[in-house]
């Protein structure tokens, strides 16, 4: 679907007409707007108003009064205004306003207010709305190839999804209809006129469904770190809440607190780092047990978001050091034993 949605974004933006007859050009198929002169019907199937067409336009006896309370009324509804059938509606009520404006008087005014009405009230009382096109009597199937477009971009996930697809979708049907309605009365020139107009908003609609289809990147989750040096927070090679020396704990407080007050973290990481003496195993556990013993702190005085620990050892040294001397060795290497909680903010 994917692909079908790039061909067509690429064809409505290089699509013309041939230089052929209007009719021919438009790909009108109704034999009742293709016959002209003596002999043409006046039945229902040219056109003429039905008994039904009538009971239900007659009372819509003002157009334009009718128009601007419908356009009140769809301004005041709550939602996204770029919404398949809020757009559908607005753009009903634009072409309805023209023609009358136009003085039409073939009826397709009183079909836009109805088509209009019918999705404003249903907006408004949250009821299930049709996203098929009506069979009007003023109006005439024109551009047969266009219509498939709109079928397929309709169709396609990728735009039930993307409200920025579904506005000019919305407002390409209408306009659609609308030229049918120029067909319809026989002014090709005016229905050939909206075309251009009508592929730009399938184009611009198929290109925004393509956007929506592509995966987008995640937005990097934000990470803040604070690192608590091991030699404050315990006894040398102690790794237990017994070993926890007291300004270690005093440390801790004010992170659970800071915890508790803060808002947009989702879950915190905990990892424990040693100095390079000591064979792997050893600093292994004693990181690990270090960055757990962090963890139950915290646990224990109010933090209740997710956290994850993880022993590290002698990896990521933040100091080098080439001391002989053992005592001065093991001071230079104090910013290497730590813990580091690392607070993840993002979305769950």
């Amino acid at each position: 679907m994917k692909f079908q949605l790039t061909l067509l974004a690429c064809a409505l933006a290089l699509s013309g007409c041939a230089g052929q007859a209007a009719r021919d050009r438009l790909g009108i198929e109704d034999p009742t707007v293709l016959k002209t002169g003596v002999g043409v019907t006046q039945d229902a199937a040219a056109g003429a108003p039905t008994s039904q067409w009538l009971s239900t336009y007659a009372p819509i006896t003002n157009g334009g009064e009718t128009l601007t309370a419908l356009q009140q009324q769809l301004d005041t509804l709550p939602g996204d205004k770029n919404g398949y059938f809020h757009a559908k509606a607005q753009c009903w009520i634009n072409a309805g306003q023209q023609e009358w404006r136009a003085r039409d008087q073939w009826g397709f005014v009183q079909e836009a207010i109805g088509q209009a009405a019918m999705m404003t009230v249903g907006l408004q009382n949250g009821t299930t709305l049709s996203a098929a096109n009506p069979e009007l009597r003023t109006v005439s199937t024109v551009r047969p190839d266009l219509w498939k477009i709109v079928n397929v971009i309709k169709s396609d996930p990728a735009t039930a999804r993307c409200p920025e697809a579904q506005q000019p979708l919305a407002c390409a049907e209408v306009e659609l209809i609308h030229a049918g309605h120029y067909a319809w009365t026989r002014n090709f020139a005016a229905a050939e006129k909206a075309l251009p107009g009508i592929q730009s908003e399938l184009q611009k609609s198929a290109e925004a469904a393509l956007q929506c289809a592509t995966p987008q990147k995640a937005a990097p989750e934000a990470v803040q770190t604070i690192t608590l040096r091991a030699d404050s927070v315990f006894r040398f090679d102690s790794g237990d809440e017994v070993g926890m020396l007291p300004g270690g704990k005093a440390q801790l407080d004010k992170v659970a607190a800071g915890l508790q007050q803060a808002r947009g973290i989702r879950q915190l990481n905990i990892n424990g780092y040693t100095d390079r003496l000591g064979s792997n195993a050893y600093n292994q556990k004693l990181s690990l047990q270090r960055a757990q013993t962090v963890k139950d702190y915290l646990r224990k005085h109010g933090v209740t978001m997710p956290m994850t620990v993880q022993g590290r050892g002698k990896v990521n040294p933040l100091a080098n050091c080439t001391q002989t001397k053992r005592d001065e060795l093991v001071k230079c290497l104090a910013p290497n034993r730590r813990v580091e909680i690392e607070f993840v903010r993002g979305q769950n």
